[in-house]
C-alpha cells in the first residue's frame, strides 16, 4: 500500500487506495507447501457477511489459480449477481490465518487508519453496492466490479476510535435483525419440508384412504396402491437433452433458462437473466422448442430441480432436460410432482456422480422410474396439490417478503451508521 496514512483525529474523505490495499499479493507468504489453509468457494461466502470454513486444503493445491486472503481482510464478491446480493465477509478464524478461494472475490486489506470491521460495514452499505453496480464491466451474467472502483471510492472516514464505536453499535443492532431473519428462514425450511412431504404422500399413496396396497419391489418406494404401475421414465416420456447446446449469450432476445433459474418447482426469472439472440434461437432449440406445461429437470449445479414450462418463447441451456408425455398414460403436471417427490429425488441422487458438482450422466437417465396411477387419478392428485400448495405458496411468499424487508432495513441501518448519522438512526421500531 503506497502513501499509507496515519490515524487521524478528524474525519477524512479521500480515495480508499490510501487507506487499504486491494487484492494483496500472495508472494509475501513464506509457508511450507504442505501447510493447511482454508478454502472458500463462492457458495461459502455469506450474503451480508460470514464465511463457511469447513473445507481445508494444502497450500500447494490452491496456491495457483485462486484468490489469496488472510485473517482481517475484507472479501467482496465481484461478479453479478453476487455483488448486488451483498455477498462478502470479514475473514476471521482461517486455518493458519490464511485462505484461498474463488477468483470472483476482491480482497481489501485495511491500513492503520481503517478498522477492518468498519471497512466490512462500508462494503455492505447501499452507497458502496449501488455505485459499484453502476461501474461494473462486461455483459450479461459476466459483469464484474473492477478493482479501480475499490481504489477510487471516496467514503468519509471518521477517526479509528469512532469507527470502532460505530461498529459496536452495528454489531448489536444487526445481530438482532439477523436473529429475526434466521428464525424466518428456519420457518421457510420447515414449510419446504411439509410441502415435499405432502407431494410425496399424494404421488406415492394417492388420495383414497381405503385403497389396497402392494409391495413395489423397490426399497426406496415401499408399498404402492395395488392398481398403480411402475414404469421406466423414458418409456412413458420423450426427452430432449440440451447438453453442449448453449449458444453465445446476447444482451437481448429470447430468455435463456439455465439450471440456476429452476428453483422450488418453478422458473425464477429474477435469479439470473441471460439471453440468446432471436437469430440463434432456431438453431439452439433445433432439438425441440419448449412447449407450455412440459417438464424441466436440472442435471447438475444444481441437480434435481424441477419446473414446468410457463412461457413458450424461452430457450433452454445445457444441464436442463425437457420431458414431455408421449401418450395418454401420463400428464405433464403429475410428472412434475412425481419428480419433486422424495422417492424420485432419492432415485436420482443414487445414480448421480461427482463430488464438488454432483450430476447425472445421460446414460443414467434411462434407469429412472415413474409411478403411474390411472390418468384420472393423476388429474385428481394434481388438482388437489395445486389447491393445497397455493396456500403454502402464499405463506412462503409472505415470509420471503418479510425477510427481504428486514435485509433492506439492515442495509439502511448500516448505510446510515457508516455515513456518520448512527445516533439519529433507531432500529427499535423494527425489533
Amino acid at each position: 500500500m503506497n502513501d499509507e496514512a496515519p490515524p487521524s483525529d478528524i474525519p477524512t474523505q479521500r480515495r480508499l487506495r490510501f487507506d487499504m490495499r486491494a487484492n494483496p499479493v500472495k508472494s509475501q507468504l513464506d509457508l511450507p507447501p504442505e501447510t493447511e489453509v482454508s478454502f472458500v468457494s463462492m457458495d461459502a461466502v455469506g450474503i451480508l457477511g460470514g464465511l463457511r470454513l469447513d473445507e481445508i486444503r494444502p497450500l500447494a493445491d490452491v496456491y495457483d489459480g485462486y484468490t489469496y486472503f488472510a485473517d482481517g481482510d475484507v472479501c467482496v464478491a465481484k461478479i453479478t449477481p453476487c455483488f448486488e446480493n451483498g455477498k462478502g465477509a470479514l475473514a476471521n478464524g482461517l486455518t493458519n490465518g490464511i485462505a484461498f478461494g474463488t477468483t470472483e472475490l476482491h480482497v481489501l486489506r485495511p491500513g492503520p487508519a481503517l478498522d477492518a470491521k468498519f471497512l466490512f460495514y462500508l462494503t455492505m452499505s447501499h452507497e458502496f453496492r449501488s455505485r459499484g453496480e453502476s461501474e461494473m464491466l462486461g455483459a450479461g451474467g459476466q459483469k464484474r466490479v473492477p478493482e479501480a472502483f475499490l481504489k477510487n471510492w471516496s467514503p468519509v472516514l471518521p477517526p479509528v476510535q469512532d469507527q470502532r464505536r460505530i461498529t459496536q453499535f452495528l454489531d448489536e443492532k444487526t445481530s438482532r435483525i439477523d436473529a429475526l431473519i434466521e428464525k424466518k428462514r428456519v420457518l421457510l425450511d420447515r414449510l419446504a419440508e411439509r410441502r415435499q412431504a405432502l407431494i410425496t404422500q399424494s404421488v406415492t399413496k394417492g388420495l383414497d384412504p381405503d385403497a389396497s396396497f402392494k409391495p413395489s419391489g423397490i426399497d426406496w418406494l415401499g408399498s404402492i396402491p395395488a392398481h398403480w404401475r411402475l414404469k421406466g421414465l423414458t418409456k412413458c416420456t420423450t426427452r430432449v437433452d440440451y447438453r453442449g447446446a448453449t449458444p453465445p449469450k446476447s444482451s437481448s432476445g429470447k430468455f435463456l433458462v439455465t439450471a440456476k433459474n429452476i428453483k422450488n418447482g418453478e422458473i425464477d426469472y429474477d435469479i439470473s437473466q441471460e439471453f440468446i439472440s432471436d437469430e440463434d434461437y432456431e438453431h439452439a432449440m433445433r432439438r425441440g422448442k419448449p412447449k407450455l406445461t412440459e417438464v424441466l429437470l436440472t442435471t447438475e449445479a444444481p441437480l434435481g430441480e424441477v419446473a414446468c414450462v410457463d412461457h413458450d418463447d424461452i430457450a433452454l441451456a445445457q444441464r436442463v432436460i425437457k420431458f414431455a408425455t408421449s401418450s395418454g398414460e401420463l400428464s405433464n403436471s403429475y410428472l412434475a410432482y412425481w419428480m419433486l417427490s422424495c422417492p424420485f429425488q432419492r432415485d436420482l441422487l443414487s445414480r448421480a456422480t461427482g463430488s464438488t458438482a454432483v450430476g447425472i450422466k445421460a446414460g443414467k437417465i434411462v434407469d429412472l422410474k415413474c409411478l403411474l396411477p390411472p390418468i384420472g387419478e393423476q388429474l385428481e392428485i394434481t388438482k388437489y396439490l395445486d389447491s393445497k400448495l397455493q396456500t403454502h405458496q402464499t405463506v412462503t411468499e409472505t415470509i420471503g417478503k418479510s425477510i427481504k424487508n428486514l435485509q433492506e432495513y439492515r442495509t439502511a441501518l448500516v448505510t446510515t451508521a457508516v455515513t456518520g448519522n448512527s445516533e439519529s438512526f433507531d432500529a427499535s421500531n423494527l425489533l
